[in-house]
C-alpha cells in the first residue's frame, strides 16, 4: 500500500493502478501496529525507538504526500497527522520509552542513467512538467534539485514540542537518489553514475545538518554523511562537533567495513587504511539482490561467501 500515487516513481517500483492507497481508517490500524513494535522493544530493553521518517519509507511518504485529499495529505499539519497520531499512541501506551526521528530532511527529484549524448553522469528524470513539484519534502517545489529546509525546520520544532530530542539528520531517498543519501565513487549495481563529485554531497549533508541545528538548538542531532570522507573522517567530525554545529556523527558504511573504526579513533590508535570503506556500494547491491549486506571488497568473511561471485558478476555487467 502507498501513501499517494505519484507520477514519476510508481512506474519505476512497481506500483500499478490495482495498488492500494492507504484508506484513513487502515492508517488508525497501522498506528496500533507502531504501538505493538514499540512495546516489544521496550520489553526487550531498549531505550529507544526511531520513529523513521526518511529514505522514502511511509512516514517520509506522508510527509511529501501534497496531492493526498483528506486529513492526511495537503498542508503541513495534515501531512504530519500520521506523524504526531503515533507518537501520541506510543506515549500513551508504552509510557517511558524514549522517541527518536531519522529523517530526510530534503528530497531531490528522482535522478536515472544518462540518455545517448546526455553525458557519462547520473541525471535528474524530466520533472518540468510537473512544476510546481508537489511530490518532495525539503525541496524548492520551484526548482526541486534545490533545498528550502522551511518544512524540515518546522518538523523539528513539532518533534521539539512532541519532547523528542534525539534526531538523524539524512536525505532523500537511497531507490531514487541515492547520491544525496550515501555520497560514493560507485554506485551500487541499479545505481547511476554520480552527477557530482561525491565530497559534494558530503558537504550538502554536514551544512544541512548544521543550518538546522542553528534553527532548532533544543534537539540532539545526529549527523550523516561522513564515510566517504574516509581517513579524513575523524577531523571533519571533530571539528563538526567542536563548533557545535552537530552533537554526534553517525558512522554506517564504515562499520561494515571497519567496525573498529569507532574505537580506534576515539582512542587515538593509527588508523588501519586498508580496512577504511572506500564506498564500492556492494553493501548496497547485495540487499538489492536479496543477499546479505556486508563489505564483500574488503571484509575476509564477505569475500569469501559465494555471494561475493555474484556481486562481481552484478558489477561487471553494470559496467563498474
Amino acid at each position: 500500500r502507498i501513501a499517494y500515487r505519484h507520477p514519476v516513481t510508481d512506474a519505476r517500483v512497481g506500483v500499478t493502478d490495482d495498488t492500494p492507497v492507504f484508506t484513513d481508517a487502515a492508517l488508525g490500524e497501522l498506528i496500533q501496529d507502531y504501538v505493538s513494535t514499540a512495546r516489544f522493544a521496550a520489553a526487550a530493553g531498549y531505550d529507544f525507538v526511531d520513529i523513521k521518517s526518511c529514505h522514502g519509507y511511509l512516514l517520509h511518504e506522508f510527509l511529501t504526500a501534497h496531492t493526498r485529499p483528506g486529513p492526511y495529505g495537503g498542508p503541513f499539519e495534515n501531512r504530519t497527522r500520521l506523524f504526531r497520531e503515533i507518537v501520541a499512541a506510543i506515549r500513551r501506551d508504552v509510557p517511558g520509552l524514549h522517541l527518536g526521528v531519522r529523517l530526510s530532511a530534503y528530497d531531490f527529484v528522482p535522478f536515472a542513467h544518462p540518455k545517448p549524448g546526455e553525458g557519462s553522469r547520473g541525471v535528474p528524470m524530466e520533472y518540468r512538467s510537473y512544476l510546481p513539484w508537489k511530490f518532495g519534502f525539503g525541496a524548492n517545489p520551484d526548482n526541486p534539485v534545490e533545498i528550502d529546509l522551511t518544512e524540515p525546520v518546522a518538523f523539528l520544532r513539532l518533534c521539539r514540542d512532541l519532547d523528542i530530542r534525539l534526531v538523524n539528520i539524512s536525505a532523500g531517498c537511497p531507490y531514487t537518489n541515492p547520491h544525496i543519501v550515501r555520497p560514493a565513487t560507485f554506485p551500487p549495481s541499479d545505481g547511476y553514475p554520480p552527477p557530482e563529485d561525491p565530497l559534494v554531497g558530503c558537504a550538502r549533508l554536514v551544512g544541512a545538518a548544521m543550518r538546522l541545528k542553528a534553527a532548532v538548538p533544543e534537539l540532539t542531532f545526529v549527523g550523516t554523511g561522513y564515510t566517504y570522507l574516509q581517513e579524513f573522517l575523524p577531523h571533519v567530525a571533530q571539528a563538526q562537533v567542536r563548533l557545535g554545529h552537530v552533537d554526534v556523527v553517525g558512522v554506517g558504511r564504515m562499520v561494515l567495513s571497519y567496525p573498529e573504526f569507532p574505537r580506534d579513533v576515539l582512542h587515538g590508535r593509527p588508523l588501519q587504511r586498508k580496512r577504511l570503506c572506500r564506498t564500492f556500494s556492494d553493501c548496497t547491491t547485495g540487499p538489492r539482490n536479496k543477499m546479505v549486506s556486508g563489505c564483500y571488497p574488503l571484509d575476509p568473511f564477505y569475500k569469501a561467501r559465494p555471494e561475493a561471485g555474484v556481486i562481481q558478476e552484478l558489477r561487471r555487467k553494470a559496467g563498474r
